[in-house]
């Protein structure tokens, strides 16, 4: 299981739900509920990996993202 932060949003454009990894420029996902879209990032994540390993480039580490509630 991976450690990096996935945001998933609605996106019009689309007509879909995007999961991204801000840590992996460039790796994204849709699905067509966020659940499909939380799947499929997995397999990208994955690819974006060995791509990077593949290519010889370092693979970031996951940031530490804090999260901030509103009371």
């Amino acid at each position: 299981m991976n450690k990096y932060t996935i945001e998933i949003f609605w996106s019009d454009d689309d007509n879909g739900y995007i999961a991204v990894v801000p840590d992996l420029p460039g790796c994204n996902a849709f699905g067509e509920t966020p659940e499909e879209a939380a799947h499929e990032i997995q397999d990208a994540i994955e690819a974006w990996i060995e791509a990077c390993n593949a290519s010889g480039e370092n693979v970031p580490e996951p940031s530490k993202q804090v999260v901030k509630f509103a009371a």
